[in-house]
This record gives structure tokens, sequence and C-alpha cells, in this order.
């Protein structure tokens, strides 16, 4: 007799969910081929008198299988809704004119990228200009007349030779790619272009567009500060590749194109934005202590960069987002609070008050804490009208208005239809004791609809990444696809994560992955001790900084019936010296090279303790990853293999670290994890054939 088992990235094992779900019509299930029919809201932007809101409502193309993005309006008074560029590609980044009768936006056409002006009464609309590479970042001059966005200046090639000229229709080969930049390749754009970044202005009823910056080193993120000058953000330091997260704020007058900095400190100081009556800038940054974590704080300061005030020295939490409040006497800034994403009102004098708290939802695929927002600008009083993406534990991303705080008004349904029929999963709130210091950690169980305390169900701990980044009680596709088979899946924050305070984000500062696994084994345990699983049927999951955590589990653990290590860090020495982000991991998480503390290096990383996996693993990453590159699982998985403990590589085409970027990778992703487990699962009884 031999066991047969199918692992395949786009197809789903027949044994993969067999006995898991319950024995309900697949009708009222969360099955995979529904990841198709989701939908959910970003990037609202509310127009300045608060009228009318224009929002990327993002779909799944089944033929493309890619997220697509159309624009859509909602009138705020009445709610109703209609597409505003719709069918023309994917479309993003819609930014009111400052009198409301204009939006621009980007877009594609005939396969270039397009930077496009759309009159509101008409709803005609036109190419401002003709671009070869794509813009960013496009913003509206006060008066209206011009338009700053960012945009890619080639370099030539660096070369030592001139190669001889091919004959005509000869098929040579590629000339070769000399690379003499620190960071030549980045997840997600692949080996980089040669050239920076600099910052262009245009008029707004067309024409050429002028580049008013051209340092070396590049610039980004403009804003206007009145009609006449810029505020833009970059490095101008010698060595900027040596310190990834160095930038200032710089002003650019635009008559001389004089770049004179306003800020100077060592750190990061980015995000610029002028208030209302043009007196005070706002922007986010720290002073860089070297550490793996460090929280984004709130300041003003006048045009001329005088009169620094740090707003948010008294609120411990990081500062993600700010806009100003029409009158200018207070910001709105989006944060992180214990699991919840929020809005908080920040005034001039540092106070901070929560205005919003059920701000997220669009991170379809795992329950990150994401969302956006937008302020009327001219709407008046002291309550702002906001626009933002409302998240819940049931539903993705939708519209939501409010006026200053309260929750506000729900504005779209985008997946009543997709879901409103569904059982979906229960999510439920814990909070444990870590078993290494007693410190508190928030999880989220995740419970199958025919859910019972019995002692009987499978458990799925699911790890996030980052690992400074936060979990909450937000729709996630994949939780609900392993819930509608039966798993009760739980997610944690453990220790480094963020919404919790600087001091538990920087408690795996030079010690990660460090105590995060009791931190997860006392969730596990709880999970137990409530008779919610079964002992025997545990599992366990995570991406990137949760792959690290998978890789380090199965290392110090037998616990577990089976493993997925997804796009995972095995060892630290190659991710410092060959990851995207190499300099961050060597200055900032290690604070030194690996040859200068090697045991250190090797210390950290899962390879170190390889020889104690038992466990049976799944390896999985993308081919495109440069996050964390192909080379790390595959280190992990020859390890595995030479040991005979049983592992399979799962490699994902074209998948850059974001590995389920397109809806069928998503589904592949998750159904080939549950596959894996099931084989493994006591209760499962695979097929067998002679």
């Amino acid at each position: 007799m031999k066991t047969r088992y199918i692992l395949a990235i786009c197809c789903l094992p027949s044994f993969a969910t067999a006995g898991l779900a319950s024995d309900g019509d697949d009708a009222r299930r969360f099955t995979a081929e529904r990841v198709f029919d989701l939908e959910y809201a970003d990037d609202p932007q509310i127009s300045p008198d608060g009228s009318t809101i224009i929002y990327a409502r993002k779909s799944m193309d089944r033929f493309t299988d890619q997220v697509v993005s159309d624009l859509w309006t909602i009138d705020t008074r009445s709610g109703s809704q209609r597409p505003l560029v719709s069918g023309q590609g994917s479309s993003s980044s819609v930014r009111w004119s400052p009198d409301g009768n204009r939006v621009i936006y980007l877009t594609s056409t005939n396969g270039k990228p397009d930077l496009r002006l759309r009159y509101q009464d008409s709803g005609d609309s036109f190419s401002l200009t003709q671009l070869e590479q794509g813009p960013g970042a496009p913003v509206w001059s006060p008066d209206g007349k011009s338009v700053a966005f960012s945009m890619l200046v080639p370099d030539e090639p660096a070369t030592f030779a001139k190669p001889p000229k091919s004959p005509e229709g000869a098929d040579w080969a590629k000339p070769m790619r000399i690379i003499d930049d620190l960071v030549f390749r980045f997840d997600g754009a692949g080996y980089l272009p040669k050239g920076k970044t600099q910052i262009f202005t245009l008029s707004a009823e067309g024409g050429t567009p002028r580049q008013v910056t051209h340092g070396e080193n590049g610039f980004d993120a403009p804003q206007w500060l009145g009609n006449d000058a810029l505020l833009v953000t970059g490095n101008e330091a010698e060595d900027a590749d040596l310190d990834p997260i160095e930038s200032e704020i710089y002003r650019v007058d635009l008559a001389s194109e004089t770049v004179t900095a306003l800020t100077q400190r060592d750190g990061p100081d980015f995000a610029p934005i002028v208030s209302p009556n043009g007196t005070r800038i706002a922007y986010r940054g720290y002073d860089d202590k070297l550490k793996s974590y460090q929280q984004s704080d709130v300041y003003v300061m006048g045009p001329d960069g005088s009169g620094v005030q740090n707003l948010t020295a008294n609120f411990d939490r990081s500062i993600d987002a700010i806009a100003w409040r029409p009158d200018g006497r207070a910001l709105v800034g989006q944060t992180e609070v214990d699991g919840i994403l929020t809005l908080v009102s920040i005034d001039l004098s540092g106070n901070v008050r929560n205005l919003v708290s059920d701000i997220g939802g669009t991170s379809l695929g795992r329950p990150y804490a994401s969302g956006s927002f937008s302020v009327a600008s001219k709407a008046g009083g002291s309550s702002p009208m906001i626009a933002y993406t409302k998240g819940s534990s049931n539903r993705p991303a939708e519209v939501a208005l409010t006026r200053g705080s309260g929750n506000g008004r729900q504005l779209t349904r985008l997946n009543e239809d997709a879901l409103g029929r569904l059982d979906l999963a229960r999510i439920e709130e814990i909070k444990v004791a870590s078993t290494h210091d007693g410190r508190e950690i928030e999880a989220w169980v995740a419970l199958p609809p025919n859910f019972r305390p019995d002692g009987t169900f499978p458990m799925i701990l699911e790890i996030h990444g980052g690992p400074n980044t936060m979990y909450g009680p937000y729709f996630a596709a994949e939780i609900q696809r392993y819930a509608a088979e039966g798993y009760v899946t739980v997610y944690a924050n453990p220790r480094g994560s963020t919404g919790y305070g600087e001091s538990f984000a920087q408690l795996i500062d030079l010690d990660y992955p460090g105590h995060d696994h009791d931190d997860l084994m006392s969730v596990v345990d709880a999970l137990l001790a409530k008779n919610y699983v079964s002992k025997d049927r545990l599992f366990i999951t995570g991406g990137s900084g949760g792959g690290v955590l998978t890789a380090w589990a199965v290392g110090k653990t037998n616990r577990f019936a089976a493993a997925a290590t997804v796009k995972p860090v095995i060892n630290w020495t190659s991710m410092a010296l060959a990851g995207d982000i190499a300099r961050f991991v060597s200055r900032h998480w290690f604070r030194a090279q690996p040859w200068e503390q090697p045991a250190e290096y090797w210390r950290r990383s899962p390879l170190s303790i390889v020889n104690n996996v038992k466990t049976p693993t799944m390896v999985m990453v993308g081919e495109a990853d440069w996050r964390t590159p192909a080379w790390e699982a595959e280190q992990f998985y020859t390890a595995l293999k030479v040991q005979n403990v049983d592992t399979v590589l799962v490699r994902v085409p074209g998948a850059s670290h974001l590995i389920a970027r397109r809806p069928s990778q998503l589904i592949a992703k998750v159904d080939n994890i549950m596959g894996w487990f099931a084989k493994y699962d006591p209760v499962q009884k695979p097929e067998t054939e002679d």
C-alpha cells in the first residue's frame, strides 16, 4: 500500500477539507471560489465642501486574475452612488481640486501611465501630459492652477565597455547588467531601473511637465507651500543608502529651484502637510536611536522650519497618517490602539482624544489593521466631516462618514450580495497572560459556524508578519476560509506587535524571534484550557515574520501535527546581505554586520535549531520575492529534507513577498496549506491505493 498526496499551486487536493466542514450546503459556506466575489472600498476622498465622496471600488477580475480598481462617487446627503471611472483599467489616487470642480487621478491608457483631469460638471476628462514613467503622489496647488507629482528620472546605465553593433536580425544575448547601487532590486518591483525619483509641476490645463528637483538621491511626496513653493521629502546625505530611514523635509522655491532643508535631525522627517492658513507645517518623524522599532510622533513647525513642537510626545502610540482640521486648530490622526485602528484628534497643545474606532478593512487576505481617511477641507466648524474605510469582523472595507467623532454612518454595502447569506466565522477576543513574564497578550479566535466547545476541533495558529505590525478583529478571507473548512483559527499580537505602546513593540529589540514563542504557546494553551480544540489536531502557519516564528516554533516544540512556514527568514546572515531591506536589518535589527557578530546572527536564525525539527513542515515562497528571497525558504527545505523530516517546497510563480496579491494565489495558498494539514490530521483518512 502507498499513500498518494498531491500538492499543486493551482489544485486543491481531494483530501484537503474532507470531514472538516459542516455537512450543510456549500451555498452557505465561504468556499474558495467566493474570494472572486469580494469587493472592498479604499482611499475615500471627500470633496472640500463635504457633499461628495470619491472612492476606489476594488474587485476581483476572474478573467485577468487581478484586483481592479474603479472610481465611484457617493452623495453624502442622499447616499446615492454611481460610477465615475470604470472599465478603463485600474484607476487610483483621485484628488479633488481646491474648488471641488475638478479631480485628478492616475490610470493607464493604451498600456501607458496616465495622469488625467476630470471636470465634475460635464464629466469630460483628458490626459494632462504624455508620460513614459509612472507618476506618483499628484497634488493640487492651492489656487488650482497647477499639479505637482513625483516621477522616476532615468540615468544612463553603468557600463565599462561599448559592445559591437549586432547585425540586423541577429539574435544576440542581452547586454550585461552592471550594478553599482546598494539597493538594486526591491520586492514588488524587481530589478530597479537606473535613476532617481524627482518632483515635477504641470499646468492644470495640461502641457509639458517641468522638473523642479535634481538631487543626486532624489525627492518624493510633494506638498504645496503656497502657490510658489513645494515641500518635498528626501535624503541628501552623501551615503544615503547606508542610512535607509533617514529623511528631511525640504522647501523648493519654484522660481529659482533652490532647495532648502527645513529639518536637520538624525532620523526620519516626512509627510508634511500645510495648515489651512499656511502658517504651520505638520509632519511626522522621530529621533533615530537605531532601534528595531520606533514610533512616529506628530510635529508642527513654521514655514521656515522654526518653532518645532512635538504634539504627541505624551501619546504612546505611533501616528500613521495626519490631516488638518478645516479650522487649523487641530489635526486628525490615524493610529493603532490595542488591536483597533483608530482616528484621533490632536490639538496644538498636544491633547489627544479618540474620534473613530471602526476604521480598517483594506487588508483582504489577513486581518491586518489597514485603512484610510480624508477630511473635508472647507466644510467648516470644529467638528470636521471625515470619510473613512469602515472595518468589521464580517465584511471587508466599506465607506463611512462621521461628523467629528463617534463611529460614522456606513454609506456602502459592497458585499451583502456575496456574504449576506453565508455562515461566517464568529470572532471572539481573548486575552492571555504570557508564560514568559505574565504580560497580557491579545488574540482573536475565529470560530467555525458549527463550532461547539467539545475539544474535538482542529486548530490553526496563524501568525502575523512584520514583526512590528498588528492584527485586529477584521474580516480576512484567509481566516474565513480556514473557519469555513472547520478549523478553529486563532491569531494574536505577541510582543513586538504595534498598537500597544513603544515599549511593548521594543521587547523584541535585539532578541527577535525571542519570547514571541512563549506568548504564542500561551495562546494555544488557553484554547486547550477552554476545550475549544483537540491537543492532537494543532497546526501552525504564518507569513514573513510569521514564517520566522513558525520555523522557530517547530524547532522549539513538537506539539503541532503539521506546520506551514510561508516566505520566512531562515538565515539572518543571508537576509542581511541579500534581501531588499538588507541595510535596515543590519543597522536596526542587529546593529552590526554578520562578520562582526556571527554568533548573534546564528543565535536568532531558525536554521540554528533546525536539527530539533520533527514536525512535518511545508515551506512556501514566491519566486519573485525579494524581501525574504526564495533561497531563505530553500535553506530550510533542504535542511529538513536531509534530516528525513517530512517537507515540501511550494514555489509560487511570479509572486512577490505579497504572495497572495492575485485572487487565485490567495485561494491556492490557503487551500494548499489546508491540504498539507489534512495529510497529518489524525482524524483525516486520506485515500490510499495499492
